[in-house]
């Protein structure tokens, strides 16, 4: 019946045929108590949830489409007569697969599917790239976060600690923090507005000296929305004189840690060129051979404030426990740092390739880099252009903390020396010093700003460039920059789905043969002459 309502058959038919059965019920039973009523199969719900990212579907969408459609009946293996289930069990199925961090199973059971059937090769050559994913708690102003953010304790306290809070709270809270900030018509002028600033931050001091009294419920200091309440106020409120005063920006912390809604305590802001955001980043791995299908590989979820930089390492520790680690890892310039190159090589063996940062030791006004200087590593001595040897060499640490040389010459050798001006910018300074990374990090630095001079390496690295169609296949197919969920720990969840049902959407594709979209070019750029 399924293949007389679809003769050209759909996604859901094709890689039930093709790919099978792809989870089991086993897998997720550590989801579920050993006693109580047996949930609807763990197994199944997996695929109506993959299947869901690959469609754009709801909950209550996906819920009808599993009770209403063939296609989904026959690629769950369900009667024609199968009821289905209530569109609520999709919300609390997600719920167990977050507390049990079961997210990255999806992925791996559908990599491990396609790697049975040949339609995955991982030993050549893999891609990543990152884009920003917009929080599900909408844009607060700062005046509409304070707001918000008490009256969300507000609403914990007196859902707790009914009896506690009328007590403490005053008149005027309940005309100011009963309904939305949104609802509220904040003054125009600066000055009223700052006046509301510092009466919301007053009212928010006296609830939080109350809930930490002696006499006060210990409930209501372990609420969530009460712990939010005090990290927002010690980030934008202080005493001055025991009065309530709205910190200076330059007194604020740093984004990484400060908080930008009451409603995704884990959300931060960030920048990237032009684009602003609150929420989080993913970054995508995909591999990229010509004679099979590109599937994703890896998907790792962090803050939006992490920088890619940091990020390599951990892209390759989830490869290597998928046994997905490639050749060749191709990435943009905000990964590649000496470090990560030097480790990827060693650790995982790995060729990390990508844009390596320009020389930047030439100092202003001077002529001589450290390229100009002759590095003795075994002796531990650096010559400089004019002949000249160092006298000292010692480890130390820079400001961020990575072990580096600190190489400095004699005062008295460069002091006469007529190219000093050459080496140093400052004129006071007597001497040159340098700093240097370890050899072999040296060495590489080096060797890849040399390699990526050549026509062959720019060549090589268009392959990068693909990895842009897979970011605008999640975002137009699945939603990726937006989350569905508030939290890191299910929007994580959301990304690992969205690389599964796009694994499945490019499966499907490489079984009906459908070519790859070619690169879009505007038609102005269409006329741009030949060389």
């Amino acid at each position: 019946m399924a293949r007389a309502a679809f003769p050209k058959g759909s996604l859901a038919i094709r890689v039930r045929d093709e790919l099978g059965v792809l989870f089991t019920d086993a897998d997720f039973a550590d989801l579920f108590p050993v006693r109580g009523k047996p949930a609807w199969s763990p197994g199944r719900l997996v695929v109506v949830l993959v299947l869901q990212f690959v469609e754009g579907l709801t909950d209550r969408q996906a819920a009808e489409a599993v009770r209403a459609r063939i296609d989904f009946k026959y690629a769950l293996g369900l009667e024609l007569d199968d009821p289905g289930f209530d569109f609520s069990v999709l919300s609390e199925f997600r719920d167990r697969l977050v507390q049990a961090d079961a997210g990255r199973r999806v992925l791996d059971g559908v990599l491990a599917a396609a790697r049975e059937k040949g339609l995955l090769k991982t030993t050549g050559r893999a891609r990543t790239d990152s884009t920003h994913v917009v929080s599900a708690a909408r844009e607060l102003c700062w005046l509409e976060m304070v707001v918000e953010t008490l009256r969300a304790a507000l609403n914990a306290l007196a859902r707790d600690v009914p009896g506690w809070l009328a007590e403490v709270a005053e008149p005027d809270w309940f005309r100011h923090y009963a309904t939305r900030a949104e609802d509220s018509r904040f003054p125009k002028a600066r000055a009223k507005r700052d006046e509301v600033g510092l009466r919301v931050g007053a009212d928010g001091m006296r609830l939080l000296e109350a809930v930490f009294s002696a006499g006060s419920p210990e409930q209501a200091r372990e609420l969530e929305a009460v712990e939010i309440l005090r990290q927002v106020w010690v980030q934008h409120f202080h005493l001055v004189e025991g009065e309530v005063r709205r910190r200076d920006p330059k007194d604020r912390p740093p984004g990484a840690v400060r908080l930008v809604t009451p409603h995704d305590a884990e959300a931060r802001g960030s920048v990237k060129r032009d684009t602003c955001w609150d929420g989080y980043k993913v970054h995508l791995t995909e591999t990229c051979e010509p004679d099979a299908p590109n599937l994703v590989t890896n998907v790792a979820t962090t803050c939006a404030t992490v920088a890619d930089s940091v990020m390599a390492e951990v892209i390759h520790a989830g490869l290597a426990g998928r046994d997905c680690l490639p050749a060749e890892h191709w990435v943009d310039a905000g990964y590649p740092n000496a470090a990560q190159v030097v480790a990827a090589r060693t650790q995982y063996d790995v060729d990390l390739q990508g844009p390596i940062g320009a020389d930047t030791t030439t100092q202003r006004g001077s002529r001589h880099g450290q390229d100009a200087f002759t590095i003795d590593w075994d002796r531990q001595q650096v010559t400089c252009p004019t002949g000249v040897t160092s006298t000292q060499w010692h480890h130390r640490r820079s400001q961020h903390g990575l072990p580096v040389i600190r190489v400095r010459f004699n005062p008295a050798d460069c002091r006469v020396c007529p190219s000093l001006r050459d080496c140093v910018s400052s004129p006071k300074a007597e001497r040159r010093e340098l700093t240097l990374r370890h050899r072999a990090e040296h060495d590489t630095v080096r060797n890849a700003r040399r390699q990526q001079q050549t026509d062959d390496w720019k060549h090589r690295y268009k392959i990068r460039a693909g990895v842009e169609g897979t970011i605008s296949q999640g975002v137009q197919r699945c939603g990726l920059r937006r989350s569905r969920y508030l939290g890191l720990d299910k929007t994580a969840l959301q990304h690992q789905l969205t690389g599964a049902a796009m694994n499945l959407a490019r499966i499907d594709a490489h079984l009906t043969e459908t070519p790859r979209a070619a690169t879009r070019i505007s038609h102005f750029a269409q006329l741009r002459p030949a060389g």
